[in-house]
């Protein structure tokens, strides 16, 4: 599973072909020993995270929804896809 990007002890990847459990976009984030699929609308859609650490996530997304969206698409496609800048 490709590394989306890094920040604050989070650690963002999607998998390629990853378009059938959640059916939307969304992303894996890693942070300790939490795990969560999140929507790129900033859905909680499995796991769970510290409050702190999906907010800034949210953030995040929110702030790079359309490149989000790209590497998506790449993804789903078995495509590499470019990391993204992490939050400062």
């Amino acid at each position: 599973m490709p590394e989306l990007s890094r920040f604050q002890g989070i650690i963002i990847k999607l998998f390629f072909n990853d378009s059938t459990q959640h059916h939307k976009p969304h992303v894996h984030a890693y942070y300790g020993d939490y795990e969560a699929a999140i929507a790129v609308d900033g859905e909680l859609l499995a796991g769970s995270l510290p409050s702190k650490q999906y907010k800034m996530i949210c953030g995040w997304l929110a702030l790079h929804e359309e490149e989000v969206y790209k590497a998506w698409n790449k993804a789903v496609r078995s495509e590499h896809f470019d990391k993204i800048e992490p939050l400062h």
